[in-house]
């Protein structure tokens, strides 16, 4: 008889054993947030840090500005416009012009254009929304002045383009190879004339 109780014991514990394996394997499974949810894109929009955000943008001819303050507003980020000390007027811009002040500096690689002004508190962000037209293919010289003058280590850089035709193309990399720091997103790209609900759309991923 003795043993038969042992038996029946042993019977009890192994299926009090499978039960709680059940509900620990449940467990984990509903703990374990999908890449969409909501939990898994809270641990990707606060990273290491403080979690401030900052949408930091060139705008040549407003389109960029545009995109910028949709996506400071849906992200909840302060925003900071790259300002030339020189500002570009209409016959700076003008690409058909060999001698306009664009083209020199797309001829030229090195011209740095000076900025006026720097980011209050910059080391208090850890993410960064980089806004800027692409002019023949890539990010505008300035945008060179300011990567090159700030220290993105810790940081997730999202970069963000404007034009009427050109895509992203390398200018993003680009940038990221004058930083030499942060953690780069890839680039996306945004038409002139935006749909709004495109650009919200593509902060949500963030």
């Amino acid at each position: 008889m003795i043993w038969k109780k042992a038996a029946v014991l042993g019977m009890a514990a192994a299926a009090i054993m499978g039960i709680s394996a059940c509900g620990s394997s449940n467990g984990t499974q509903q703990a374990s947030a999908p890449a969409n949810s909501s939990a898994a894109s809270q641990s990707v929009k606060n990273p290491a840090g403080n979690g401030k955000t900052i949408v930091v943008y060139f705008s040549a001819t407003g389109n960029t500005g545009k995109a910028a303050n949709v996506i400071a507003r849906e992200s909840k980020g302060d925003i900071w416009e790259i300002k030339p000390e020189k500002p570009y007027s209409k016959a700076d811009l003008d690409y058909l012009d060999d001698n306009s002040r664009s083209v020199k500096e797309h001829n030229d690689p090195s011209i740095r254009p000076a900025i006026s002004g720097n980011v209050p508190a910059w080391d208090s962000y850890s993410t960064v929304y980089l806004g800027y037209p692409i002019w023949w293919g890539e990010a505008p010289n300035i945008m060179y002045t300011f990567v090159e003058n700030h220290d993105f280590s810790g940081k997730r850089v999202i970069p963000f383009c404007t034009s009427a035709s050109s895509g992203v193309g390398d200018s993003a990399e680009h940038l990221h190879q004058a930083a030499g720091k942060g953690d780069w997103m890839g680039g996306t790209r945004f038409s002139g004339g935006f749909n709004e609900k495109d650009v919200i759309d593509w902060v949500k991923k963030y």
